[in-house]
């Protein structure tokens, strides 16, 4: 077992993270700015759009915020003194590295219980007290406490989350409020007027005003931070400013309708240079749809391994590895295919291009990613791909990862699942070394899970499970099943410290 360091990265895509606004951010970004005098804001008078009748924009920007701002709330996120800020610590480590050496993960934050460890943004999207947001906004949380742009005060539920997408479900108990209607994200255009409404470096009700500047966009920062096992990135990118805090709140249209949630900035220095994205809204409306119908996300599969031929580094590392000459160029080209799922059974073939998806051009991973990971299983898709250079169509029937094409509920789901990791045997070699008569690895841990909760990461040993050793994941699902009540679970984490630590059973 060995920490993972990560590399300092010179144009890194940093989350907005919720964990980034924390009270006194000035002072505390101010150590580390990069301008002499330490500020991070400019104000200019008599600013236009170059070559537009500003007081017709104007009118419509005033009409979309005065509709947005009531609601677009601030979430504050409250963790335990002990609780560890892996989410807002690896997301500095995906920018910054780490120099001292170490995880950052493995340091403790300590914090007063009345004062929240991040603040972030989210969007009231139904009367009753829906309220969507980020995951990372709510990641880690104790206690999350939502402020209305009146200031009311509320407690929240955290309904579901989803890292896959970066989207999370609140609830505040509350009737008519204020609320946004989903706009559909597949009419937006390039060139489109938007604003980003949220909370900004501890600024509440902040407006800003911007284009679309692309569509589907992936960026990496889902997947590349190894936080979703599966994540779906399809970003809208816009040059509205958002910075530390806007995540979670609203990418409007100029009717005031929402058509994304901010989630994400491109810049070299963790502040606004231009480039922010957000997740569209269908996509957005579906996952806080499957929440609270479901309790968990549904997401269909094609069952196939895949390379991405717009990517040229990727292609040119695949030709290498594999000794093939793959052309860079556009489609996904299907490297593998697997047993038994829908692709196969549906005649798709490794080596096959696929071009489009229900008779939509698939470029990217990120098409694809969009096209299939915003269905459930049992929905049908029409794949339109390319073999030995002419074009097929087949229908798929798509499934879940375990091969169902049914819906599943919380109560569906297996014991690890509920709890949020796999788990291996341990190895001789490593019992030897530790001295350890039994045990598994953790593995493919969930951001927020319960298992993530109490610290458990993966490449930590789990011994005992209610007191009880464990040598396999069948050992665990045999403990916990129809398990109800607190679980203790005693754990080694890489510098071989025993903690003994506890969450109840979901």
């Amino acid at each position: 077992m060995k920490s993972t360091l990560k590399k300092l990265l010179p144009f890194a895509v940093v989350g907005v993270i919720s964990g980034a606004t924390t009270v006194g951010v000035q002072q505390y970004f101010g150590h580390t700015s990069n301008n002499e005098d330490g500020s991070y804001f400019t104000t200019s008078k008599n600013v236009s759009f170059a070559g537009m009748n500003t007081s017709a924009v104007g009118d419509d920007f005033v009409a979309a915020a005065k509709t947005t701002v009531p609601a677009v709330v601030t979430i504050k996120n409250y963790q335990t003194k002990t609780s560890s800020r892996a989410s807002e610590q690896d997301m500095f480590d995906f920018f910054f590295g780490d120099p001292t050496g170490r995880n950052q993960r493995q340091r403790q934050q300590q914090a007063p219980d009345n004062m929240p460890s991040g603040l972030g943004s989210g969007v009231i999207i139904s009367p009753d007290g829906y309220i969507i947001s980020n995951n990372h906004v709510v990641a880690g949380a104790s206690k999350l406490e939502v402020v209305l742009s009146n200031k009311k005060s509320y407690i929240a539920t955290l309904v579901g989350t989803d890292p896959n997408t970066d989207i999370s479900l609140l609830k505040i108990e509350e009737k008519g409020l204020p609320y946004l209607n989903f706009a559909n994200s597949d009419n937006l255009e390039v060139g489109q007027w938007v604003l980003a409404v949220g909370n900004p470096l501890g600024l509440n009700s902040t407006v800003t005003a911007g284009i679309i500047s692309a569509k589907g966009r992936g960026i990496g920062i889902l997947g590349g931070q190894g936080k979703a096992a599966n994540p779906i990135e399809s970003f809208i990118q816009t040059d509205a400013a958002i910075n530390p805090g806007n995540s979670g709140g609203a990418l409007v249209n100029v009717n005031g309708d929402l058509i994304g949630i901010n989630s994400a900035i491109s810049s070299t220095n963790g502040y606004y240079q231009g480039y922010g994205f957000a997740v569209p809204a269908n996509l957005a409306r579906k996952i806080v749809e499957d929440i609270k119908k479901f309790g968990i996300v549904q997401r269909g599969f094609l069952g196939v391994s895949s390379l991405d031929l717009s990517d040229d580094r990727q292609v040119a590392a695949y030709n290498a590895e594999k000794k093939t000459n793959l052309k860079v160029g556009s489609g996904i080209y299907v490297t593998s295919v697997t047993d038994d799922s829908g692709a196969q059974n549906a005649g798709i073939r490794t080596g096959d291009i696929i071009t489009k998806i229900d008779n939509i051009a698939i470029t990217d991973f990120a098409d694809l990613s969009m096209s299939v990971g915003s269905k459930r299983p049992g929905d049908k898709v029409v794949v339109t791909y390319l073999r030995n250079g002419k074009e097929n169509t087949s229908t798929v029937t798509l499934k879940d990862q375990k091969g169902g094409t049914s819906t599943r509920s919380k109560a569906d789901l297996s014991v690890t699942e509920k709890i949020g990791s796999d788990f291996d045997p341990l190895s001789e070699r490593i019992k030897t070394d530790y001295g350890l008569n039994s045990g598994v690895v953790a593995k493919n841990v969930t951001e927020g899970s319960e298992i993530a909760k109490i610290g458990i990461v993966d490449g930590y040993i789990v011994l005992e499970i209610n007191g009880k050793p464990v040598n396999s994941q069948k050992d665990i699902e045999r403990i916990l099943d129809k398990y109800q009540g607190n679980v203790q679970v005693k754990f080694v984490d890489d510098y071989g410290r025993i903690y003994t630590k506890g969450f109840k059973m979901p």
